[in-house]
């Protein structure tokens, strides 16, 4: 059985992971639950993964990965977002307890090349290759594509170098969210969208990168995180 701050973290992470195909990071987790250190929120994952809810990868930094479900979230197709390879591979067979992962369709994405986690590189115009990727994973409507992640930067996110991202088209982002971002027409990076009045934040999700900020008319928002294919 679950503390109630337990399943509130559990379920603030899936939330999480289902709208930005990310882990949250430490600090929002902190902020999420009201409380005062981070040591709080490293004891409740430890609380979590020893019970066998969620599971730490290793060797990258705070990537998390739900394992199953207490009986008050589960949902009927519930499956993890953030895959490991480069393809839709059939899921192992679950420990016991967990919710049942059915057949995913996978999808092919054109691959537009790379997208800068760091130093924003040229901007992205040519289809390198090709991408299977669970249906689930793409956000509604409208056109996706993918990206193959240089850098650092956002790697309290979960998001490594080498990962590849998959990328919802739209031209708007609230507030908070991993976007694509267009800058003065010839950089592409991937960084965390904040509007400011009319300056746009680009933050890093690394603290050894500074936030950018540029006025809003010269950033262009090319889409939003929607997924994640983890490369090992």
């Amino acid at each position: 059985m679950l503390t109630r701050k337990q399943l509130e973290l559990l379920d603030f992470i899936k939330q999480r992971m289902d709208r930005d195909g990310v882990p949250p990071s430490f600090d929002e987790m902190k902020d999420a639950l009201d409380l005062r250190s981070k040591s709080g929120i490293h004891r409740l994952i430890t609380a979590l993964e020893e019970r066998g809810f969620i599971r730490r990868l290793a060797h990258r930094a705070r990537a998390l990965e739900i394992i199953k479900l207490p009986d008050a979230m589960e949902k009927p197709g519930f499956n993890p977002r953030v895959i490991a390879g480069d393809r839709a591979a059939p899921p192992p067979s679950p420990p016991r307890g967990a919710i049942p992962v059915e057949a995913v369709y996978a999808m092919e994405l054109p691959v537009m090349g790379r997208i800068a986690a760091g130093v924003p590189i040229e901007a992205i115009s040519e289809i390198s290759h090709h991408v299977a990727v669970p249906g689930s994973m793409l956000s509604g409507q409208g056109n996706h594509y993918a990206l193959e992640v240089r850098g650092d930067s956002m790697i309290e996110a979960g998001i490594n170098d080498g990962d590849i991202v998959v990328i919802r088209e739209q031209s708007t982002a609230d507030n908070g969210d991993i976007v694509v971002a267009l800058v003065e027409d010839h950089e592409a990076t991937l960084k965390r969208f904040r509007r400011k009045g009319g300056m746009i934040a680009l933050e890093a999700a690394n603290p050894a990168y500074e936030t950018r900020v540029f006025p809003d008319h010269l950033v262009k928002v090319q889409g939003r995180l929607v997924g994640l294919i983890r490369s090992y």
